[in-house]
């Protein structure tokens, strides 16, 4: 197995930091403080082909695997975390649900938009269904060749922005998953209506909403999956997601680690740069061990799906190991800067309150525990019959 990157693979990092580093990274802080969406960003990523990359050509996008996407989702977010999160959401999700599970006219719908920059939207948590996304209330009651929605949802990120919602939504009353499936909601549709945005701690150019569904009518043909299994579809789909959004985290705590990098040898105490203390070598490398294993993780779960999805497994023990770890670390390179790391002047404050993000959005840690020890513990009782 080789851990080297191929020489298009080198190029497409390059492009992708250089981006970042002359184009995002002056104004990563801008999005932040004025809960601002970067559009101009999303423009110039549309137009190095950095949106829909994992997007079959045949529909505007990129065709490339599944890792090309997460090189570039890391090489964004050390610079800004917000932009990272759209790149993700336009290569994983959704996309991957609607290549996977789409008919061919969703697809030739859904998947230009998203190439031209319009950033899907995931509708699963509700008031009362979070972490128990099997417990959703809203309704999508077959009338005619109509689903007619009711219900609501919050903590919808891109809510207003996104002209794409994926709903899932409960189809008949049979209660747990197997009544849930998923329906495509357009923006401006009669009877949808997005609610007010909530205040949140970190990722603030994204707004973060409510979504009401009001005796909303969309046709038949928006059906991506139905009950039964359509539940298990989306959230096998949805591994992706997490895969992306675990790598938006390992890059922002590489950016912070850089950013505590070069400071340390700038920094003079007691007349000599911190560099030179061995408690701070000793924090710089026990950083550098967490980002390398999340990187590892992350890796092998991609290049194992190729150009499909990831392993359930594979996905939770990478996200919940690198949200973790990526807390750990960018915390400890704010700790770096002192003082002024607790300051707005710098990154590092906002690169904490982004980063905290990824171990409670697309599956809390203590969740994917759970799902990493009900498999190994299925697997112990069927080896011992």
């Amino acid at each position: 197995m080789s851990f080297k990157l191929t020489e298009e693979q080198e190029m497409l990092v390059k492009t992708a930091r250089d981006l970042a580093q002359k184009e995002f990274k002056q104004k990563a802080a801008h999005w932040d403080q004025t809960e601002t969406y970067p559009h101009e960003n999303v423009k110039r990523l549309v137009d190095l082909g950095l949106i829909g990359m994992t997007i079959p050509p045949e529909y505007g996008g990129g065709g490339r695997p599944l890792i090309d996407a997460l090189l570039v989702v890391e090489e964004i977010a050390k610079t800004c975390g917000t932009t990272a999160r759209i790149v993700v959401e336009t290569n994983m999700g959704v996309v991957g649900a609607l290549m996977i599970h789409g008919t061919e006219a969703q697809k030739k719908k859904y998947l230009p938009m998203v190439c031209n920059g319009d950033k899907p939207a995931i509708a699963i948590t509700e008031p009362n269904a979070g972490s128990a996304a099997t417990e959703l209330s809203t309704k999508a009651e077959k009338q005619g060749s109509n689903y007619v929605l009711n219900g609501s949802k919050c903590f919808i990120t891109g809510g207003g922005v996104s002209n794409i919602y994926l709903v899932f939504a409960r189809l008949n009353d049979e209660p747990g998953a197997k009544g849930i499936g998923g329906i495509f909601v357009d923006a401006g549709t009669p009877g949808f209506k997005v609610g007010k945005r909530e205040p949140m701690m970190g990722l603030r150019g994204i707004p973060e909403t409510q979504l009401f569904f009001e005796d909303c009518v969309v046709p038949e043909e928006n059906l991506l999956v139905g009950a039964g299994d359509g539940f298990k579809k989306l959230m096998t789909a949805y591994n992706g997601q997490r895969l992306g959004a675990a790598t938006v985290a390992l890059g922002i705590a590489q950016g912070a680690m850089d950013e505590a990098v070069t400071y340390v040898q700038e920094r003079k105490q007691f007349g000599r740069p911190i560099s030179d203390f061995q408690g701070v070598q000793w924090m710089l490398a026990d950083m550098h061990i967490k980002l390398e294993a999340s990187r590892l993780l992350l890796h092998r779960a991609a290049n194992n799906a190729g150009y499909g999805l990831p392993d359930h497994m594979e996905a939770a023990i990478a996200k919940a190991f690198t949200g973790d770890a990526a807390i750990q670390v960018t915390n400890d390179a704010l700790q770096l800067f002192g003082g002024y790391g607790y300051s707005r002047e710098y990154p590092l404050e906002r690169m904490a309150r982004d980063v905290r993000m990824f171990t409670i959005g697309g599956g809390t840690v203590q969740m994917l525990r759970t799902v990493i020890a009900t498999k190994l513990l299925k697997k112990k009782i069927s080896q011992r019959k």
